[in-house]
């Protein structure tokens, strides 16, 4: 299913939804609207987003795996099924711990 598009109205696993790539990261855009997205992400162990800020509050949602969300200097540590918010404005960074895969929706003001 990762090269599909999800189709409305139909059943689906996120983790079962995208593929990792060895030494890389895959994204995948889920809804895309004026007022924000959700994008899937499938991170290989060992790879980072490094710290960078965003304008608007963002909610990560662990589906698969672990990894570490560091927010304004403080790692946070991460499983399958946990979430945080990453504040808007303040520096984030994302380091995976093994593969996983996380969710991550962004609204906009």
């Amino acid at each position: 299913m990762e090269n599909e598009k999800i189709q409305h109205g139909t059943p689906f696993v996120f983790a079962d939804s995208i593929s990792y790539q060895t030494d890389g990261i895959v994204s995948k855009r889920i809804i895309q609207k004026e007022k924000g997205n959700i994008t899937l992400f499938a991170f290989d162990a060992g790879q980072k987003l490094s710290e960078h800020t965003a304008p608007f509050d963002a909610l990560v949602q662990v589906m698969a795996g672990s990894a570490e969300i560091v927010i304004g200097g403080k790692p946070n540590q991460l499983a399958a099924g946990q979430s945080i918010i990453m504040p808007a404005n303040v520096p984030h960074a994302v380091n995976a711990n093994e593969r996983f895969i996380m969710l991550l929706t962004m609204i906009r003001e």
